[in-house]
């Protein structure tokens, strides 16, 4: 199989600020606390004419822009995210419209929750691959802000909005991202429900349990990816990790040696993202000239499901 690699990257996240401070006047906690505990100290939410598919059609948009690839070309459309406006027609449905994309590719959303944006990625390579045209559109993108209980001071204040995306291309002789993807179905420890369980739609975590798988995840997928692409710490030249807490982000690196150039955080102006937070973390590293044609990261991401991930992209 045809493998892909990255060529563009853009994100879009919402001009609403909301900082640890703002937090203190609705639940009962405090900005030192928040920081303390996860690393976060803004995160941004949609408000006004700032939407889900607002953010989400302007991230696409850049990425096509920074790929130079034009919307005749694409030949599937993926949005990995737990929060789309409607079911149906899915986000991706959207944007085939807002974008003028081909109306002969597949378009569909994709649920892993955090990890969704790297399901995406390994979904997009088998699509590529039987498709007549080779660049694919994949995004990252949550509205967390309308699905979170502000009475729950242990989960309000972790989630932020925005949206990432990457144009990738798929070509003959380059390798694969070498997946490692998996489940453990649990419904309890970090809950969304729907509307037919006649729960509220709003996120529930056990954030201990929770993060003790996270720190265990990691470390592991990070292993999985090396061994499986036979590569080392030092052939990867950057690290990306789903922005959930600064503490698991720290930890995984301490415990796989991996220096503090060759990874990034962002948690502290976005918060947790969810599906965005991967590609994000992309178009930042790439605006800041990090990483460019020709680098090798390793990306991993964890979350509801429970689901995890790690691939090894490369930019074209």
């Amino acid at each position: 199989m045809n493998g892909i690699k990255i060529r563009g990257t853009g994100r879009s996240v919402p001009g609403k600020l909301v900082t640890n401070q703002d937090l203190e006047r609705i639940v009962d906690t405090s900005g030192e606390w928040i920081a303390s505990r996860t690393g976060i100290q803004t995160r941004r939410h949609c408000a006004g004419e700032e939407t889900f598919s607002s953010i989400t059609a302007e991230a696409a948009r850049r990425a096509l822009e920074d790929a130079g690839v034009p919307p005749d070309q694409i030949g599937a459309c993926i949005v990995a995210t737990v929060t789309p406006e409607t079911l149906v027609p899915s986000a991706a449905c959207g944007l085939q419209a807002a974008l003028g994309l081909p109306e002969d590719i597949p378009c569909f959303d994709l649920n892993a929750a955090c990890t969704g944006f790297l399901f995406a990625l390994h979904t997009m390579e088998c699509l590529l691959n039987a498709s007549p045209r080779k660049f694919g559109l994949v995004v990252g993108a949550e509205n967390l802000s309308r699905v979170v209980n502000w009475a729950d001071r242990g989960t309000c204040i972790l989630f932020g909005d925005g949206a990432g995306a990457a144009v990738v291309e798929c070509r003959e002789g380059w390798p694969s991202v070498s997946a490692v993807l998996g489940c453990h179905g649990n419904g309890e420890l970090l809950r969304l429900p729907g509307p037919e369980t006649g729960e509220p739609s709003y996120i529930s975590m056990e954030g201990t349990k929770v993060f003790k798988f996270a720190v265990e995840a990691v470390p592991w997928c990070v292993n999985q990816v090396l061994q499986k692409t036979g590569r080392t710490v030092e052939d990867v030249d950057f690290f990306v990790f789903h922005q959930a807490n600064a503490r698991i982000i720290d930890l995984a690196v301490r415990k796989c040696r991996i220096p503090p150039e060759k990874y990034y955080k962002n948690i502290a102006e976005y918060g947790n993202t969810s599906a965005a937070s991967i590609p994000l973390v992309l178009s930042e590293l790439r605006e800041q000239g990090k990483i460019g044609p020709g680098s090798r990261l390793l990306a991993v991401g964890f979350g509801g499901g429970l689901t995890w991930g790690g691939c090894l992209i490369e930019f074209a």
